[in-house]
């Protein structure tokens, strides 16, 4: 029986199944349970040392292979390489590029570390299914080390232009490295088109015959659209089971009747949150008359510690929210909580159903599930709007969101005021559009249709 190994940077063992996971892990799991496999990466752990074989658990039909990681090894793959050069690249933040030739160096030594720990838990009838731009080398990796099996990789971030690419001095060499794959997958049109744009320069050289397809005729790498989505269902269910939540009571308790706004991301400079708390303060400004009417939380969890850039957010959205909050707030109206923790799913999800407006304005974004949750999330006979920046890959399939630009301060509140006045019949359709999207392109279709090219990645080769 053919299984599935699927490959992420981080592994974290399920705690209460697929339906209180979110994003990557549901689609993961599902695919998993279905076939059968391993989800290998990395426990979240560091050594000083040299790190040991691969820590095996299993769960129903599912095994969790995790490794350690060298504390330096780490800090330089992931808090330099993949984080300071490869991210800022994939979301055009060229202001927050850096690149050092050993950190790349590390990111590729840390690539032959998970393909040399993997290589005994390989059968010649798996599946290798890799995630994201932590992982870019590892099909070449496994090839040189006598890997047969059809290998496919989903870039969960976008795919920049060429021309920003270029900034990468190894732009060239990871080329190369994606055409290693039997299947390469993006969100959006664009991020394959930009990848298309890539590989045919002519500067780049024959990169679309590097590798294993020089040697290999019946190897040729399949690059296609798969837009990752969500469990509708899972999220209605958990939107309507937790009425009773204490978290989501109390918020609705101190919202006073007002109209919620909530964003909820990662503490990220690529989620446009500076721009966002200044378009909510213009809201205020520009439109005086839902002053004390509307609320607005932003719950923004720390992340990436090791990254000065995060820790200079933080303090940036901190001080904002106390200037807006000293501006506006009255004795009994706080215009803007913004809190620095997380939240479980399910409690997420209940603060959702009870929103007037998502707002969700990356300045750019590979997808974000995020939009997508909320417009599940919603109730049909009351549903919020959707506020989406045309930068974020939802926003090539939500288009009855509101659509707006992230940079456009003014046209973001000019968004968030048609959204608190848009008529109950017009946020009834949009809603029911959305809806049927979202349930067009699911978790399972993404999964589903991922999987089936590998397979027939497979079958081209056997022939």
């Amino acid at each position: 029986m053919t299984r599935l190994i699927a490959v992420s940077n981080r592994v974290a063992e399920p705690s209460g199944g697929a339906k209180s996971a979110g994003g990557l892990a549901v689609g993961i799991l599902a695919a998993l349970e279905e076939h059968g496999g391993v989800w290998f990466g990395w426990n979240g752990k560091t050594t000083i040392g040299d790190p040991g074989d691969a820590k095996l658990k299993k769960k129903g039909k599912i095994t969790y292979a995790t490794i350690e990681l060298n504390e330096n090894s780490y800090d330089l793959y992931y808090n330099g390489f993949s984080n300071t050069s490869l991210w800022p690249v994939c979301h055009y933040l060229l202001s927050f590029f850096r690149f050092e030739r050993r950190e790349y160096e590390e990111y590729l030594r840390v690539n032959a570390l998970f393909a040399r720990k993997m290589l005994p838990l390989l059968e010649p009838t798996d599946l290798i299914w890799i995630h994201d731009y932590h992982l870019i080398p590892l099909a070449s990796e496994l090839r040189r080390a006598g890997v047969k099996n059809p290998i496919g990789f989903f870039l969960h971030v976008p795919f920049p232009d060429i021309e920003v690419l270029r900034v990468l001095p190894v732009c060239n060499e990871l080329l190369r490295a994606l055409c290693a794959y039997d299947v390469v997958g993006f969100h959006t049109p664009g991020d394959l088109r930009s990848f298309n744009e890539a590989i045919d320069q002519t500067n780049v050289g024959s990169v679309k015959l590097a590798d294993r397809r020089q040697r290999d005729a019946a190897r040729r790498v399949r690059a296609e659209v798969f837009p990752i989505g969500v469990d509708v269902d899972g999220c209605q269910e958990l939107a309507l089971g937790e009425k009773e939540d204490k978290e989501r009571r109390s918020m609705v308790r101190h919202l006073h009747d007002r109209d919620l706004i909530i964003g909820v991301d990662r503490l990220d400079y690529s989620k446009g949150l500076e721009n966002r708390f200044r378009a909510v303060e213009r809201l205020f400004e520009n439109y005086p008359a839902v002053r004390k009417d509307v609320s607005y939380i932003q719950i923004a969890p720390k992340t990436r510690s090791g990254v000065r850039a995060y820790a200079d957010i933080r303090q940036s959205l901190e001080q904002s929210a106390g200037e807006i909050n000293g501006k506006y707030a009255d004795i009994d109206w706080v215009p803007i909580r913004y809190l620095n923790r997380a939240f479980s799913r399910a409690t997420l999800m209940g603060f959702f159903r009870e929103a007037k407006i998502g707002l969700v304005t990356p300045i750019r974004d590979g997808m974000n599930l995020v939009a997508k949750e909320f417009v599940a999330a919603q109730p049909p006979d009351d549903p919020g709007v959707l506020v989406l920046s045309h930068m974020a890959g939802a926003a090539y399939e939500l288009t009855d969101a509101v659509i707006v630009n992230p940079y456009d301060i003014d046209g973001v509140a000019d968004g968030l005021h048609q959204a608190l006045s848009m008529p109950l019949e017009e946020r009834k359709e949009r809603q029911q559009s959305m809806l049927e999207v979202l349930r067009r392109n699911d978790i399972t279709a993404w999964r589903t249709r991922f999987v089936n090219a590998l397979l027939e990645a497979g079958e081209r080769i056997d022939k």
